[in-house]
Protein backbone atom coordinates (compact mmCIF):
# COMPACT_ATOMS: atom_id res chain seq x y z
CA UNK A 1 0.00 0.00 0.00
CA UNK A 2 1.48 3.21 -0.48
CA UNK A 3 2.49 5.33 1.78
CA UNK A 4 1.91 9.66 2.21
CA UNK A 5 4.07 11.06 4.29
CA UNK A 6 3.00 14.52 5.31
CA UNK A 7 4.70 17.16 7.98
CA UNK A 8 2.11 18.25 10.67
CA UNK A 9 1.01 21.47 10.32
CA UNK A 10 -1.68 23.70 11.73
CA UNK A 11 -4.26 22.84 9.26
CA UNK A 12 -4.77 25.30 6.52
CA UNK A 13 -7.59 28.43 7.13
CA UNK A 14 -10.13 27.39 3.84
CA UNK A 15 -10.22 31.32 3.13
CA UNK A 16 -6.67 30.98 2.02
CA UNK A 17 -6.27 27.80 0.36
CA UNK A 18 -5.37 26.98 -3.34
CA UNK A 19 -8.55 25.18 -3.13
CA UNK A 20 -10.44 27.17 -1.71
CA UNK A 21 -13.06 27.42 -4.58
CA UNK A 22 -13.15 23.58 -4.88
CA UNK A 23 -11.62 21.04 -7.25
CA UNK A 24 -7.92 19.72 -7.04
CA UNK A 25 -5.19 19.05 -9.49
CA UNK A 26 -4.82 15.54 -10.21
CA UNK A 27 -1.85 14.57 -12.01
CA UNK A 28 -2.76 13.54 -15.39
CA UNK A 29 -5.89 14.71 -15.50
CA UNK A 30 -6.14 18.16 -14.86
CA UNK A 31 -8.85 19.90 -12.25
CA UNK A 32 -11.52 18.13 -11.15
CA UNK A 33 -14.33 18.01 -7.96
CA UNK A 34 -14.56 14.91 -6.71
CA UNK A 35 -17.68 13.67 -4.47
CA UNK A 36 -18.32 10.82 -2.66
CA UNK A 37 -21.86 9.00 -2.26
CA UNK A 38 -22.10 6.36 0.57
CA UNK A 39 -24.79 3.42 0.52
CA UNK A 40 -27.41 5.84 2.23
CA UNK A 41 -27.24 8.70 -1.08
CA UNK A 42 -25.26 10.91 1.66
CA UNK A 43 -22.88 13.27 -0.03
CA UNK A 44 -19.57 13.63 0.82
CA UNK A 45 -17.83 16.07 -0.99
CA UNK A 46 -13.71 15.12 -1.21
CA UNK A 47 -12.09 18.80 -2.54
CA UNK A 48 -13.54 21.15 -0.09
CA UNK A 49 -11.31 21.71 2.49
CA UNK A 50 -13.26 24.08 4.53
CA UNK A 51 -15.31 20.45 5.64
CA UNK A 52 -11.74 19.88 7.44
CA UNK A 53 -10.60 16.98 4.59
CA UNK A 54 -9.22 17.35 1.53
CA UNK A 55 -7.79 14.56 -1.13
CA UNK A 56 -4.01 14.54 -1.32
CA UNK A 57 -4.04 14.80 -5.01
CA UNK A 58 -0.70 13.37 -5.71
CA UNK A 59 -1.61 10.15 -3.79
CA UNK A 60 -4.05 9.35 -6.12
CA UNK A 61 -4.13 6.21 -8.51
CA UNK A 62 -6.49 3.59 -10.01
CA UNK A 63 -7.68 6.24 -12.42
CA UNK A 64 -6.26 4.96 -15.58
CA UNK A 65 -7.72 2.75 -18.23
CA UNK A 66 -8.83 -0.62 -17.27
CA UNK A 67 -7.02 -3.66 -16.26
CA UNK A 68 -7.26 -6.49 -18.42
CA UNK A 69 -5.96 -10.35 -18.25
CA UNK A 70 -5.00 -12.07 -21.64
CA UNK A 71 -5.62 -15.44 -22.02
CA UNK A 72 -3.20 -16.87 -24.54
CA UNK A 73 -2.72 -20.20 -26.64
CA UNK A 74 1.44 -20.66 -27.62
CA UNK A 75 1.99 -21.04 -31.55
CA UNK A 76 3.82 -23.41 -32.83
CA UNK A 77 5.94 -21.76 -34.67
CA UNK A 78 6.69 -19.50 -31.85
CA UNK A 79 4.89 -16.63 -29.77
CA UNK A 80 1.08 -17.13 -29.14
CA UNK A 81 -2.19 -16.39 -30.33
CA UNK A 82 -4.61 -14.14 -27.79
CA UNK A 83 -7.64 -16.27 -27.19
CA UNK A 84 -9.64 -14.23 -24.68
CA UNK A 85 -9.43 -11.20 -22.79
CA UNK A 86 -10.99 -10.43 -19.25
CA UNK A 87 -11.32 -7.25 -17.76
CA UNK A 88 -10.55 -7.49 -14.24
CA UNK A 89 -11.45 -5.26 -11.19
CA UNK A 90 -9.79 -2.30 -10.27
CA UNK A 91 -8.23 -0.70 -7.13
CA UNK A 92 -8.55 2.96 -6.55
CA UNK A 93 -6.04 4.48 -4.39
CA UNK A 94 -7.47 7.91 -2.27
CA UNK A 95 -5.56 9.43 -0.33
CA UNK A 96 -7.58 11.90 2.57
CA UNK A 97 -5.74 14.60 5.23
CA UNK A 98 -7.95 14.56 7.78
CA UNK A 99 -8.10 17.77 10.19
CA UNK A 100 -9.80 19.68 12.88
CA UNK A 101 -9.24 22.68 15.16
CA UNK A 102 -9.51 20.45 18.46
CA UNK A 103 -8.73 16.82 18.92
CA UNK A 104 -12.81 16.32 19.67
CA UNK A 105 -13.52 18.10 15.99
CA UNK A 106 -10.72 15.66 14.08
CA UNK A 107 -11.73 12.77 16.01
CA UNK A 108 -15.36 13.10 15.15
CA UNK A 109 -14.75 14.14 11.13
CA UNK A 110 -12.07 10.80 11.24
CA UNK A 111 -14.78 8.82 12.51
CA UNK A 112 -17.80 9.92 10.04
CA UNK A 113 -15.04 9.71 7.28
CA UNK A 114 -14.80 6.31 8.14
CA UNK A 115 -18.18 4.76 8.60
CA UNK A 116 -19.30 6.25 5.46
CA UNK A 117 -16.65 3.99 3.65
CA UNK A 118 -17.26 1.10 5.31
CA UNK A 119 -20.70 1.24 4.82
CA UNK A 120 -20.15 -0.35 1.61
CA UNK A 121 -18.77 -3.59 3.35
CA UNK A 122 -22.66 -3.95 5.31
CA UNK A 123 -25.66 -5.94 3.68
CA UNK A 124 -28.36 -3.61 2.38
CA UNK A 125 -31.79 -4.47 2.01
CA UNK A 126 -31.11 -7.37 -0.51
CA UNK A 127 -28.46 -9.07 2.19
CA UNK A 128 -25.57 -7.89 0.00
CA UNK A 129 -23.42 -4.99 0.22
CA UNK A 130 -24.02 -2.19 -1.27
CA UNK A 131 -21.26 -0.10 -3.06
CA UNK A 132 -20.41 3.48 -2.75
CA UNK A 133 -20.08 6.14 -5.55
CA UNK A 134 -17.48 7.82 -6.45
CA UNK A 135 -18.12 10.62 -8.53
CA UNK A 136 -15.11 13.27 -11.29
CA UNK A 137 -16.77 16.12 -12.19
CA UNK A 138 -14.75 18.32 -14.55
CA UNK A 139 -15.00 21.76 -15.07
CA UNK A 140 -16.51 21.05 -18.60
CA UNK A 141 -19.82 19.92 -17.03
CA UNK A 142 -18.85 16.52 -17.45
CA UNK A 143 -19.11 13.91 -14.30
CA UNK A 144 -18.15 9.74 -14.77
CA UNK A 145 -18.89 7.57 -11.65
CA UNK A 146 -17.73 4.53 -10.59
CA UNK A 147 -18.96 2.13 -7.65
CA UNK A 148 -16.67 1.53 -5.10
CA UNK A 149 -15.96 -0.64 -2.10
CA UNK A 150 -13.74 0.57 0.90
CA UNK A 151 -11.25 -2.31 1.21
CA UNK A 152 -8.48 -0.67 3.80
CA UNK A 153 -6.78 2.20 4.50
CA UNK A 154 -8.39 4.10 7.39
CA UNK A 155 -5.85 3.80 9.62
CA UNK A 156 -3.78 6.98 9.82
CA UNK A 157 -0.30 7.11 9.54
CA UNK A 158 0.50 6.02 13.31
CA UNK A 159 3.09 7.88 13.93
CA UNK A 160 3.84 10.13 17.13
CA UNK A 161 3.37 13.45 15.00
CA UNK A 162 -0.62 12.65 13.86
CA UNK A 163 -3.42 11.76 15.14
CA UNK A 164 -4.38 14.56 17.77
CA UNK A 165 -5.49 17.19 15.37
CA UNK A 166 -4.77 16.14 11.88
CA UNK A 167 -3.83 12.64 9.96
CA UNK A 168 -3.86 10.96 6.87
CA UNK A 169 -5.79 8.08 5.57
CA UNK A 170 -4.85 6.19 2.30
CA UNK A 171 -7.93 4.55 1.10
CA UNK A 172 -7.97 1.46 -1.02
CA UNK A 173 -11.65 1.53 -2.86
CA UNK A 174 -12.51 -2.00 -4.58
CA UNK A 175 -14.50 -1.68 -7.86
CA UNK A 176 -16.01 -4.79 -8.93
CA UNK A 177 -17.11 -3.27 -12.39
CA UNK A 178 -13.65 -1.10 -13.36
CA UNK A 179 -15.51 1.03 -15.91
CA UNK A 180 -16.38 4.83 -15.33
CA UNK A 181 -20.41 5.28 -15.49
CA UNK A 182 -22.00 8.91 -17.04
CA UNK A 183 -23.94 10.50 -13.96
CA UNK A 184 -26.35 11.16 -17.37
CA UNK A 185 -28.30 8.60 -19.27
CA UNK A 186 -28.86 8.01 -23.12
CA UNK A 187 -32.22 7.68 -23.55
CA UNK A 188 -34.34 7.48 -26.78
CA UNK A 189 -37.68 7.42 -26.72
CA UNK A 190 -40.19 6.11 -29.83
CA UNK A 191 -43.97 6.51 -29.96
CA UNK A 192 -46.99 5.24 -31.86
CA UNK A 193 -49.20 8.00 -33.52
CA UNK A 194 -52.83 8.46 -33.84
CA UNK A 195 -53.94 6.32 -36.50
CA UNK A 196 -55.31 8.05 -39.32
CA UNK A 197 -58.06 6.63 -41.79
CA UNK A 198 -56.55 5.31 -44.99
CA UNK A 199 -58.44 7.39 -47.54
CA UNK A 200 -59.01 10.43 -45.34
CA UNK A 201 -57.82 13.09 -46.50
CA UNK A 202 -55.82 11.03 -49.34
CA UNK A 203 -54.22 7.77 -49.23
CA UNK A 204 -51.78 7.26 -46.27
CA UNK A 205 -50.39 4.22 -44.39
CA UNK A 206 -50.75 4.42 -40.40
CA UNK A 207 -48.85 0.95 -38.28
CA UNK A 208 -49.66 -0.27 -35.37
CA UNK A 209 -46.81 -2.72 -35.44
CA UNK A 210 -43.25 -1.25 -36.03
CA UNK A 211 -42.59 2.34 -34.39
CA UNK A 212 -39.23 1.56 -36.81
CA UNK A 213 -35.70 1.37 -37.41
CA UNK A 214 -33.37 4.09 -35.90
CA UNK A 215 -30.22 4.08 -34.97
CA UNK A 216 -28.54 4.27 -31.11
CA UNK A 217 -25.26 6.35 -30.66
CA UNK A 218 -23.49 4.89 -27.75
CA UNK A 219 -20.88 7.46 -27.32
CA UNK A 220 -18.84 5.84 -24.60
CA UNK A 221 -15.78 3.56 -24.86
CA UNK A 222 -16.93 -0.11 -24.29
CA UNK A 223 -20.61 -2.10 -24.76
CA UNK A 224 -23.65 -0.98 -22.90
CA UNK A 225 -26.56 -2.97 -21.42
CA UNK A 226 -29.96 -1.26 -21.64
CA UNK A 227 -33.05 -1.16 -19.84
CA UNK A 228 -35.96 -0.93 -21.82
CA UNK A 229 -39.19 0.16 -20.93
CA UNK A 230 -43.08 -0.60 -23.26
CA UNK A 231 -45.82 1.39 -22.61
CA UNK A 232 -48.74 -0.33 -23.29
CA UNK A 233 -51.40 -0.65 -25.27
CA UNK A 234 -48.82 -3.92 -26.85
CA UNK A 235 -49.47 -7.74 -26.79
CA UNK A 236 -46.12 -8.91 -27.89
CA UNK A 237 -42.69 -6.46 -28.44
CA UNK A 238 -39.54 -7.42 -30.49
CA UNK A 239 -36.71 -5.72 -30.07
CA UNK A 240 -33.39 -6.60 -32.71
CA UNK A 241 -30.20 -5.16 -33.71
CA UNK A 242 -30.30 -5.13 -36.98
CA UNK A 243 -25.97 -5.23 -37.76
CA UNK A 244 -25.92 -8.78 -35.52
CA UNK A 245 -29.45 -10.22 -36.20
CA UNK A 246 -29.54 -11.13 -32.56
CA UNK A 247 -33.15 -10.04 -31.40
CA UNK A 248 -35.58 -10.84 -28.51
CA UNK A 249 -39.03 -10.98 -28.13
CA UNK A 250 -41.11 -10.83 -24.83
CA UNK A 251 -44.72 -12.18 -25.45
CA UNK A 252 -46.50 -10.95 -22.80
CA UNK A 253 -49.73 -12.92 -23.31
CA UNK A 254 -47.68 -15.77 -22.47
CA UNK A 255 -47.41 -14.54 -18.70
CA UNK A 256 -49.88 -14.24 -16.15
CA UNK A 257 -50.01 -10.48 -17.10
CA UNK A 258 -51.49 -10.77 -20.41
CA UNK A 259 -51.47 -7.90 -22.43
CA UNK A 260 -50.37 -4.53 -22.03
CA UNK A 261 -53.37 -2.38 -21.70
CA UNK A 262 -53.02 1.40 -22.13
CA UNK A 263 -50.79 2.89 -19.79
CA UNK A 264 -49.33 -0.12 -18.37
CA UNK A 265 -45.57 -0.64 -18.41
CA UNK A 266 -43.12 -3.58 -18.38
CA UNK A 267 -39.52 -3.05 -18.25
CA UNK A 268 -36.62 -5.12 -19.26
CA UNK A 269 -32.95 -5.13 -17.90
CA UNK A 270 -30.46 -7.06 -20.01
CA UNK A 271 -27.63 -7.19 -17.57
CA UNK A 272 -29.09 -8.73 -15.60
CA UNK A 273 -31.56 -10.46 -17.07
CA UNK A 274 -34.81 -9.51 -15.52
CA UNK A 275 -38.35 -8.56 -16.55
CA UNK A 276 -41.12 -6.55 -14.31
CA UNK A 277 -44.21 -5.21 -14.66
CA UNK A 278 -44.77 -1.90 -13.46
CA UNK A 279 -46.91 -3.29 -10.54
CA UNK A 280 -43.12 -5.54 -9.87
CA UNK A 281 -44.77 -9.05 -11.71
CA UNK A 282 -41.87 -11.27 -12.90
CA UNK A 283 -42.68 -11.69 -16.08
CA UNK A 284 -39.10 -13.17 -17.60
CA UNK A 285 -40.91 -16.32 -18.84
CA UNK A 286 -42.62 -14.52 -21.40
CA UNK A 287 -39.38 -14.08 -23.41
CA UNK A 288 -38.55 -16.47 -26.49
CA UNK A 289 -36.42 -18.53 -24.70
CA UNK A 290 -33.46 -19.76 -25.59
CA UNK A 291 -33.22 -18.01 -29.17
CA UNK A 292 -33.62 -15.03 -27.09
CA UNK A 293 -30.61 -12.77 -26.90
CA UNK A 294 -30.50 -9.93 -24.93
CA UNK A 295 -27.86 -8.04 -26.72
CA UNK A 296 -25.69 -4.79 -26.20
CA UNK A 297 -24.99 -1.75 -28.05
CA UNK A 298 -21.57 -1.30 -28.84
CA UNK A 299 -19.71 2.01 -29.16
CA UNK A 300 -20.94 4.11 -32.16
CA UNK A 301 -23.79 4.27 -34.61
CA UNK A 302 -26.10 0.71 -33.90
CA UNK A 303 -29.30 0.37 -36.36
CA UNK A 304 -31.64 -1.62 -34.14
CA UNK A 305 -35.65 -1.89 -34.71
CA UNK A 306 -38.69 -1.93 -32.04
CA UNK A 307 -41.43 -3.79 -33.33
CA UNK A 308 -44.96 -3.42 -30.78
CA UNK A 309 -47.60 -5.92 -31.97
CA UNK A 310 -51.55 -4.87 -30.98
CA UNK A 311 -49.98 -0.99 -30.96
CA UNK A 312 -52.22 1.82 -30.48
CA UNK A 313 -51.95 5.71 -29.66
CA UNK A 314 -49.91 6.15 -26.94
CA UNK A 315 -48.03 2.95 -27.11
CA UNK A 316 -44.00 3.57 -26.80
CA UNK A 317 -40.66 2.03 -26.08
CA UNK A 318 -37.95 4.05 -24.28
CA UNK A 319 -34.66 2.83 -24.25
CA UNK A 320 -31.68 3.78 -21.27
CA UNK A 321 -28.38 3.53 -20.85
CA UNK A 322 -25.18 4.81 -19.33
CA UNK A 323 -22.55 5.29 -21.22
CA UNK A 324 -18.97 3.49 -20.06
CA UNK A 325 -15.48 4.50 -20.31
CA UNK A 326 -12.00 3.57 -19.85
CA UNK A 327 -11.06 6.41 -17.77
CA UNK A 328 -12.14 8.95 -15.20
Amino acid sequence: MPIIAAPVTTPPDPGTSPDAGGGIVIPDYGRATVTYYDPTGKEWPLTTPSLGWKTLADGVSGLGAVPYELTTDAHPRGGARLRHVQAQPRTIVWPLRVYGSTHTEFVGRWRQLAAAFTRTLRPGPDGLPTPGLLEIARPDGSRRRIEVFYQDGFEGLGNNTTGRIVDVAVLSLWCEDPYWADALAVSIHRETGTPVDYLNPYPSVSSSQVLGATTVVNPGDVDVWPVWTITGPATSITFTREDTGDAFTLDMQATSHGALLAGQTVTISTDPPRVRSGTGENLVAGLNWPEAVLWSVPPGETPVVFQLNGAEAGSAVDLTFYPRYETA
